[in-house]
């Protein structure tokens, strides 16, 4: 993707150890990994990748099996429509993924053609993981932004070479490692043609996975850095399939179906495989967001198939009543779902989405955000939500109701009472019963907690329950607002300590009031081991041990984005680059919004 134009600047340097969110006395700590390789991969995980392969093929395989026999039948029509609704969409995606295949294995320098990266960046990275001193950063001088900085690092930093052989030794690997780049361009391309480029990143996922179990600790973070990258991949190009493809071949499907007044086998088992591939891919694309980030709790497999069941039949419905008014009101049915798309698409454009790293790039997800809208919710903004679902859900009933009662109103005289009755009381049912398990999701299968828990009370502030509820105390205790004084988890400092200016000098005569009017909060008792020789032979030590930091001069996207280091594929090469050549994982630090430009939020990776 396009890098942001900002002018931002990325560093790699060996620091001191930052500030963890898993350390003691920190209100966000949360255990979510083990430091040396991430979260195991288990055989749980093994198999969800299996069941997705299998969700991917039974919608491919019964969409183009219906097309033929469309065309054996000779409607020819419904033939076309069905082909298209399965050949577009997957020639979209294939672009997409072979254009980020493509830029993976590019070098930013061109001089060899090496798949991986420049012998001169590998050997500038190592001396930075390597040396205590050494550190190398750029400046983008043409204003190309974060990411282009973070390339900067990895393909123009002038390079180290820490032994003199290094690059003899280049010389005599560079012969085979551009016929192995060739075969791999070769292997690629001939797979995106066969529009089986998503099979092949399921496949490198389950490598992955299975080398990022079996090895030590020091392959096994790099495999694990891999695999949450590979995964990313795979449910942004899924969910986008998903939505140009399954949703649209659903609604044709069933709209046949009523049109016809018959139900065909392989039609009713196309629609079935549309529907559980657009439920599996919402649910999946939440389940590896969440595990992207290691300020959020991942999400179970039982809170993944609740969530899964809610789309489920929340989306039935939803096409059901689609279907059921596109039978009758061919026109007003395009009509109605364009000016639909618009609305929504202007809602998302209006709450400043930042997913990103540019801004057309952001236009263009806003309006794929908008296809998504018309047939389910899917969370875009940071905050408590709960207002905006209910808004939405609120819209989507009553246009359900509305669909549904023109079709029973206008239908065709084939259709008995009883029978449309039946399809009436399917929509209602369908729609209750995404409701109740969005209710069992949230009530009690939520990663951060049940809704209604009473855990939370001792996070409850007067001012965040009169304004959000109960949801809006979770996000308030769980995730940093809008609001928040800073851009770490601890969303606001304690009731008892001086407020501050943006300048960073207490307020005149808070400190004094304080002082006078309340109890002090924490006592930290004094530790003898504090002196300041022994903190700069602390500071050396982690220095040594902890390797090298990615410092990123932007503000940390915030949950539901994903994080500037799995969207911007340059982020991505430097970290892969430091793990190949570091002992220890890179550690990324983010920029605080309230904090000076030199000033950065520091956080540890999950890995």
């Amino acid at each position: 993707m396009a890098a942001k134009s900002d002018g931002a600047a990325v560093s790699v340097e060996d620091d001191n150890t930052p500030r963890s969110l898993s350390e003691p006395g920190n209100p966000a700590a949360r255990p979510r990994c083990s430091a040396t390789g991430g979260k195991p991969y288990t055989l749980l995980d093994c198999c969800w990748v299996l069941c997705a392969l299998l969700v991917f093929f039974s919608d491919g395989a019964t969409d183009l099996w219906l097309a033929a026999d469309y065309y054996l039948r000779g409607d020819y029509w419904w033939f076309g429509l069905t082909l298209v609704f399965v050949v577009v969409p997957s020639a979209v995606v294939q672009v997409l993924s072979f254009r980020w295949f493509m830029y993976d294995y590019t070098e930013h320098g061109g001089a060899d053609g090496s798949a991986s990266g420049s012998g001169g960046c590998a050997a500038a990275a190592g001396g930075a993981a390597a040396a205590g001193d050494n550190a190398f950063s750029t400046k983008d001088s043409d204003q190309r932004g974060a990411s282009a900085a973070a390339a900067g690092n990895a393909a123009n930093a002038t390079p180290v070479y820490t032994s003199s052989s290094l690059p003899a030794a280049a010389g005599r690997v560079g012969t085979p490692r551009r016929c192995c780049t060739i075969c791999m361009w070769v292997f690629q391309t001939v797979l995106h043609v066969l529009q089986l480029g998503q099979v092949w990143r399921y496949i490198h996922a389950l490598y992955l996975g299975a080398q990022s179990r079996w090895h030590s600790n020091g392959p096994r973070r790099h495999f694990h850095w891999r695999l949450m990258f590979e995964s990313a991949d795979i449910t942004m190009l899924r969910l986008l399939e998903a939505f140009l493809k399954s949703a649209p071949q659903l609604v044709l499907q069933l709209s046949i179906m009523i049109h016809g007044n018959a139900v065909l086998p392989l039609q009713g088992l196309s629609a079935s495989a549309s529907l559980v591939s657009l439920a599996w891919m919402i649910a999946s694309y939440q389940k590896v967001l969440r595990d992207s980030r290691d300020d959020k709790l991942p999400m179970s497999y039982k809170a993944v198939i609740a969530q899964m069941l809610w789309h489920f039949f929340t989306i039935g419905a939803r096409t059901v009543a689609f279907a059921l008014f596109a039978s009758v009101f061919q026109l007003y049915f395009g009509i109605f779902i364009v000016s639909h798309w618009c609305v929504m698409t202007f809602w998302i454009i209006q709450g400043e989405t930042d997913f990103c790293m540019s801004k057309w790039e952001e236009i263009i997800y806003n309006m794929v955000v908008g296809i998504i809208y018309i047939f389910c919710w899917f969370n875009v903004k940071e905050g408590p939500s709960r207002f905006r679902m209910a808004l939405y859900y609120s819209v989507t009933l009553a246009e359900n109701v509305a669909l549904t009662a023109a079709w029973y109103t206008y239908r065709g005289p084939q259709t008995t009472d009883s029978s449309a009755l039946v399809v009436v009381c399917l929509v209602a049912c369908s729609f209750a019963l995404g409701t109740f398990f969005m209710l069992v999701y949230y009530c009690w299968l939520h990663p951060d907690g049940p809704v209604l828990g009473s855990q939370w009370g001792g996070c409850v502030d007067e001012g965040v329950v009169g304004a959000g509820g109960v949801v809006g105390v979770i996000d308030a205790c769980l995730t940093p607002s809008q609001g928040s004084q800073t851009d770490m988890v601890i969303t606001s400092p304690p009731r008892t300590l001086p407020r501050t200016k943006d300048t960073g000098e207490p307020v005149p005569g808070e400190r004094e009031r304080d002082r006078d009017s309340c109890l002090p909060v924490f006592q930290v008792r004094p530790s003898p081991s504090s002196s300041p020789a022994l903190l700069h032979r602390n500071s050396s030590l982690s220095r040594a041990q902890e390797g090298p930091v990615i410092r990123i001069d932007l503000p940390r996207k915030r949950y539901p984005a994903w994080d500037a280091h799995f969207i911007d594929r340059r982020l991505r090469k430097t970290i892969l680059l430091l793990e190949n050549t570091s002992a220890v994982s890179p550690r990324i630090q983010y920029r605080s919004s309230m904090m000076g430009s030199k000033e950065v939020l520091e956080y540890e990776t999950t890995v």
